[in-house]
């Protein structure tokens, strides 16, 4: 269980699938597909939602590369967090969002696998959060031509080191959209 006293809640995290983050992204419908099935999980079940949205230079805040990809829609009553840095947490409210609504287990989807999601994966755990990454509902582009490896490489070794990650106290967990109940 969480480190974090008192938090006996769970959250779905929804980070960063905006229009210009997965308009390339490996598996996108899919992926987009996976994340609306576990939003509606997550409302179903009375868990919260907690969107989170990128903004830098080459994603200008309010502009159409910055929404949200439209299979997806927001209630206006779920959590908007706008960030900075790969990471959820730093220089956001995240963690007032979250320690307001008691969660210490967060159940993680979005893009981009090799930077913001392992990143907040990363910074939750360390925190003192469980954290279970949806395996079939985070993807990335291809940025092999740079070195890297292709996305389904990317995002099937990021599958494995957390499913095998581990910190006192806390956990850490890897299942797929059909195996996540709220």
């Amino acid at each position: 269980m969480s480190t974090l006293a008192d938090r006996p809640n769970t959250a779905l995290l929804v980070v960063d699938v905006q229009n210009g983050v997965v308009a390339e992204a490996h598996e996108r419908d899919q992926v987009v597909a996976n994340i609306n099935t576990l939003v509606g999980k997550a409302r179903a079940g009375g868990v919260p939602v907690v969107w989170v949205q990128h903004s830098s230079d080459n994603l200008v805040k309010d502009s159409d590369q910055w929404q949200f990809v439209p299979e997806l829609s927001r209630d206006g009553s779920e959590a908007l967090v706008h960030k900075t840095f790969p990471d959820s947490f730093e220089a956001t409210d995240l963690e007032d969002v979250l320690a307001r609504a008691g969660i210490g287990h967060l159940i993680v989807s979005g893009a981009q696998t090799d930077e913001c999601i392992r990143s907040t994966i990363h910074g939750a755990i360390t925190r003192g959060y469980d954290v279970t990454l949806v395996g079939d509902a985070h993807t990335t582009e291809n940025l092999s031509e740079y070195g890297a490896p292709t996305p389904d490489k990317v995002i099937a070794h990021t599958n494995l080191y957390w499913q095998y990650h581990r910190a006192p106290g806390r956990t850490a967990a890897v299942q797929n959209t059909d195996e996540v109940s709220f």
